[in-house]
């Protein structure tokens, strides 16, 4: 027998008829003798919906009254899936994330889980009860309410695995696994059977949407086994472990991860004196916007061009920064690019194989694709280059490292 944390997101409980499907499935995982803690999301839309709500009353809503009214949405799907659980008879009890006392900080709208109790839900299990927990969710030590934030769900699950030692943690969304790439993108991409956590991580921060990054940094720090199915499709998934033994013996690299939402700022003829650095993203950083690639030129003037990328989003506010930075420090002129794209290569079989980067150069400039931009870490290769060539090199470089899948090669 196994225990099993099973989570659900909002599309999958979306509506009372998938609640039912979801219902019909962790009854055949209870029928074959595992034992099952699930964690749902609120049903999809009814978080926005509830935000709309208290920004109908303020612009700002206070962070503590904004979770106590954002965390109603998993309570109504926690009822729901219990009760069709029952109607099918298997035992089943829900809880709130404050009657688990799941304990976070006070960091309302994105806390951080400190501790679990898991002595309720273990007398439940053992009682024969399927126990289904609210994601999203806590209380801190002073009983108030909070939200975990982006993905918290996720974190939650995988929290919950830890806490209870689970054997494994499903994640349940819209897709069948983890891909080399995205098939939208490229039809043939390949699903994976396994990927180990640090794959993961970096494809995650690199722009694949399958799973979040905290959830993935939680099970790595815990070692618990990670599998990622789709919902209402029966199918293997992709598990996501500790162990690279198997992962060595696989391809070179295991995906190709991207991000449209990318933007590039340069500051031109700037003294070359210690400290400029410091002097440049001091500021941005101050204003609260995440640095991603840099990549400094010093002239033969003992000027020097610095360049780094932000999100699109923190593009105008990284702009006024940069223009008031180089009026400061007597820079020759400002300039940014909006239409750029990362394209990064991943793979732990980077770590024993040379010529992995110069392949992926090779494979870009066949198709006359320029890389204005170039990150490397042991299991990564990332390269910014125009936003309109980002298909085409993602094609290329699906192909190059024999990625595609044999049935699709060579259409």
């Amino acid at each position: 027998m196994a225990l099993i944390v099973q989570k659900f997101g909002g599309t999958s409980v979306g509506t009372v008829e998938r609640i039912e499907q979801v219902a019909e499935k962790v009854k055949k995982f209870r029928e074959g003798g595992d034992d099952i803690v699930v964690v749902v999301s609120a049903m999809s839309g009814e978080t926005n919906r509830l935000i709309d709500l208290a920004k109908q009353i303020s612009d700002t809503p206070v962070p503590r009254e904004l979770d106590v009214m954002v965390s109603t949405g998993e309570q109504v799907t926690i009822a729901l899936l219990a009760m069709a659980l029952i109607k099918r008879g298997v035992p089943a009890v829900s809880y709130t994330g404050n009657q688990v006392r799941i304990l976070t900080d006070s960091a309302h709208n994105k806390a951080r889980i400190l501790q679990i109790d898991d002595q309720k839900i273990r007398s439940d299990l053992k009682a024969g009860r399927v126990v289904v927990v609210a994601g999203f969710q806590g209380v801190d030590e002073h009983g108030n309410i909070t939200t975990l934030g982006r993905g918290g769900s996720d974190t939650t699950g995988v929290a919950l695995a830890a806490a209870l030692k689970a054997d494994e943690c499903q994640i349940y969304t819209d897709v069948d696994g983890v891909y080399t790439t995205d098939p939208r993108v490229v039809p043939q991409a390949q699903r994976l059977d396994k990927i180990t956590f640090e794959e993961m991580l970096e494809m995650a921060s690199l722009g694949s949407k399958v799973l979040q990054i905290r959830s993935v940094e939680f099970a790595g720090k815990y070692n618990v086994p990670l599998r990622v199915l789709h919902s209402f499709q029966e199918g293997p998934g992709t598990l996501i472990t500790l162990d690279e033994e198997e992962s060595m013996e696989q391809p070179i690299i295991s995906g190709i991860a991207f991000n449209r939402d990318e933007a590039k700022l340069t500051i031109r003829g700037v003294p070359d004196t210690p400290g400029v650095a410091f002097k440049i993203l001091g500021p941005i950083s101050a204003a609260n916007i995440e640095v991603d690639m840099i990549v400094q030129n010093v002239a033969h003037d003992n000027t020097t061009d610095f360049t780094f990328t932000v999100h699109r989003n923190d593009y105008q506010n990284a702009l006024q920064v940069l223009e008031q930075t180089a009026r400061e420090i007597g820079a020759r002129e400002v300039s940014g690019d909006t239409k750029i794209a990362k394209v990064s290569i991943v793979g732990v079989g980077m770590r024993s194989h040379a010529g992995v980067a110069s392949r992926m150069f090779e494979a870009l400039a066949k198709e006359t694709i320029n890389i204005q931009m170039i990150s490397t870490s042991e299991i990564k290769v990332s390269v910014v280059i125009e936003e309109k060539y980002l298909e085409l090199a993602v094609r290329a470089l699906h192909t190059a490292f024999e990625l595609d899948a044999p049935a699709r090669q060579g259409e």
